[in-house]
């Protein structure tokens, strides 16, 4: 039994009557005819019963009828559900997350994606990029959200937002009153930043171009721990808008005024020869939202001109 025989047992059902149902399926009346009693002795049952008037469904014909509908409801389906997992509208994406990275961006690049494509499951793993580029190459994550980038040939980044930094500071700290930090209040004060050498490179770049120069604490792990050692220390730590949301007991966070590139960048990145439909779903939300995230330090300089 194969599909082309139950669509032609299905069509003989509902028209009750074999010309009709030769007509409609274009064929002509006898070669029907030794389809549907090879279906029926390859079942060893009867599917209808000739009669005058036309074919009767038996019990097992009622039976048949009913689950080769099914079968049929099941292969459209099943059609449908491939077209979508080849536009990136239906699967499991992977995602590779780490770090400050999940308190901010990522969460509203991932509640976008979501509501593109609702049918899409979405899997977290947490972990350090090492890790997680081990985990590109043997396909259990598609791609990655990290401020702390690999240098891999093989590897594709991407930009996805843009955060202005803000001052992290322990409760007791002679900042911590303060409703904005300028740069140069830094001078005297010990910085603590994160581990990624392009955002250490850049602070070290801003601290030049406001005359001073810098005195870093041992490097953190990630910009978390930058920030949960300022609780229990005197450093000053440069971390991005989105530890905000992450109120660890005896550190207060205050405004850094600045010039334009007081800024922190989070990035993606996946294999370059990676060809899932899904990857490049993703990738469209991301490119739409670095573009809002790019235009909104445009948007609050213009509004801080007006206010002038």
């Amino acid at each position: 039994m194969d599909l082309r025989q139950l669509h032609y047992f299905v069509t003989v059902a509902e028209e009750r009557h074999l010309r009709r149902a030769a007509e409609r399926l274009h064929l002509s009346q006898p070669p029907l005819t030794r389809h549907i009693k090879a279906l029926e002795q390859e079942l060893g049952v009867e599917l209808f019963v000739r009669t005058p008037r036309g074919m009767v469904l038996t019990n097992a014909g009622e039976t048949l009828l009913r689950d080769a509908r099914a079968v049929f409801g099941m292969v459209e389906s099943a059609g449908e559900r491939a077209r979508r997992s080849g536009l990136g509208q239906l699967g499991r994406l992977d995602v590779g997350i780490y770090g400050s990275a999940t308190f901010g961006a990522v969460p509203e690049v991932l509640n976008r994606f979501r509501a593109r494509h609702p049918d899409v499951e979405i899997q977290l793993h947490y972990a350090q990029s090492p890790a997680q580029v081990s985990a590109l190459r043997q396909g259990r994550v598609t791609i990655v959200f990290e401020r702390l980038l690999p240098n891999d040939a093989d590897i594709e980044i991407e930009l996805v937002a843009r955060e202005p930094l803000v001052v992290a500071v322990n409760e007791h700290h002679r900042l911590a009153g303060l409703k904005s930090v300028e740069m140069t209040q830094l001078r005297t004060e010990t910085l603590r930043i994160g581990n990624a050498p392009m955002e250490a490179a850049r602070l070290v770049e801003m601290c030049h171009r406001h005359g001073f120069e810098p005195h870093f604490a041992p490097a953190a792990s990630d910009v978390i721990m930058s920030t949960l050692l300022t609780a229990i220390g005197t450093e000053v730590a440069l971390v991005p808008t989105s530890m905000t949301h992450v109120m660890f007991p005896g550190v207060r966070y205050i405004p850094l005024k600045a010039s334009p590139d007081a800024y922190m960048d989070l990035h993606c990145f996946y294999l370059k020869n990676e060809r899932s439909p899904l990857l490049y779903s993703m990738l469209d939300v991301v490119r739409d939202y670095r573009s809002e995230s790019l235009q909104r330090p445009a948007r609050r300089a213009a509004g801080a001109k007006a206010k002038s």
